[in-house]
C-alpha cells in the first residue's frame, strides 16, 4: 500500500534528511587512504547518537551495521570491515537515519585519494543519472518516467544500470511501496502523487549490469568484477516539484 505523507510528516523527514546530509558532508573530508569502513561506520553511529538519531538499518532483517559500505566492484550492502581503504578505491556509504521516528535514506560514492579518470567518469555519470531521475519525480508522472530517463542517459554513456535493486517508498518503514526501478518504459508504472516520498538510487556499472551475492547474504557485487557506483536521495513529491529531503546543498 502506498502511503501519502502529510506536510508535517514530510517536514519531520526533511529534518532527518538534513542530519543525514550533514553526516555525508563530513565524510567527504574524512574518507582518505588508510581509514577503514569499520571506522566510518562507528563515526556515523556516534554522530547520529550525538544528534538524537539512530541508524535505522542496524538490526533491520538482522543487518549488523549502521551503514552499508560498498567498495569498488561491490554494488550495494557491503559490510564495513577492518581493511584500510587504498588510494584509487571508490566507496559508497549508504545510511538510513531515524530522527524522532522520521526516516531519511541517502547513499553517496566517494573517491579515496587520487582515482583513475575512468572511476571519476563513473562517479560523474552516476550522480548525473540521479538528478536526471529526480527531474522526472513530479506529480502526474509515472515511475516508469524516472526509470526510462535514467536508463536512457546511463546506457547512452556506455554504462549499465543495475536491475536487481531498486529505489522505494519510505516513511515509517525503510521500504514501502512503490518500487522505483531505474530502467523501464516511459508512461508506465505507478502514477506519482503529491505527498508520496520515495528514494531514487541508481547503481551504475562500468561493465554488465549482472550481480552476484556474497556468502554473507547481503553484499551484491558486479558479476564481471568491474566498478560500480551509487548515489541516492530521498525525494518528496510536492505541488511545486520534487523536494530533495537529503540535499547536501546549503
Amino acid at each position: 500500500m502506498i502511503t501519502i505523507k502529510s506536510q508535517r510528516e514530510i517536514t519531520l523527514m526533511h529534518e532527518a534528511g538534513k542530519l543525514l546530509a550533514s553526516c555525508h558532508k563530513l565524510l567527504k573530508n574524512k574518507i582518505k587512504p588508510g581509514i577503514t569502513t569499520l571506522e566510518i561506520d562507528q563515526f556515523v553511529e556516534e554522530y547520529l547518537k550525538n544528534h538524537g538519531a539512530t541508524p535505522e538499518q542496524k538490526g533491520y532483517r538482522g543487518y549488523p551495521y549502521s551503514t552499508c559500505a560498498s567498495i569498488n566492484d561491490e554494488i550495494c550492502h557491503g559490510f564495513p570491515r577492518a581493511e584500510p581503504l587504498k588510494a584509487g578505491d571508490i566507496v559508497t556509504i549508504d545510511c538510513v537515519v531515524n530522527l524522532n521516528g522520521a526516516l531519511a535514506d541517502s547513499a553517496w560514492s566517494y573517491p579515496v585519494g587520487k582515482i583513475s579518470n575512468d572511476a571519476k567518469k563513473l562517479l560523474t555519470v552516476t550522480k548525473e543519472a540521479l538528478h536526471i531521475g529526480i527531474a522526472q519525480a513530479i506529480a502526474g508522472n509515472r515511475t516508469g518516467d524516472i526509470g526510462h530517463a535514467i536508463q536512457e542517459y546511463v546506457e547512452g554513456k556506455n554504462y549499465s544500470i543495475v536491475r536487481d535493486f531498486t529505489g522505494h517508498g519510505i516513511g515509517r518503514n525503510i521500504h514501502e511501496e512503490p518500487q522505483i526501478f531505474h530502467y523501464g518504459t516511459k508512461g508506465r508504472g505507478i502514477r506519482l502523487r503529491e505527498g508520496m516520498v520515495i528514494t531514487i538510487e541508481p547503481m551504475v556499472n562500468v561493465g554488465e549490469w549482472f550481480s552476484l551475492m556474497d556468502e554473507n547474504g547481503w553484499t551484491a557485487r558486479t558479476a564481471d568484477g568491474k566498478l560500480s557506483a551509487q548515489y541516492e536521495h530521498t525525494i518528496a513529491i510536492t505541488k511545486d516539484g520534487p523536494l530533495i529531503l537529503t540535499s547536501q546543498d546549503d
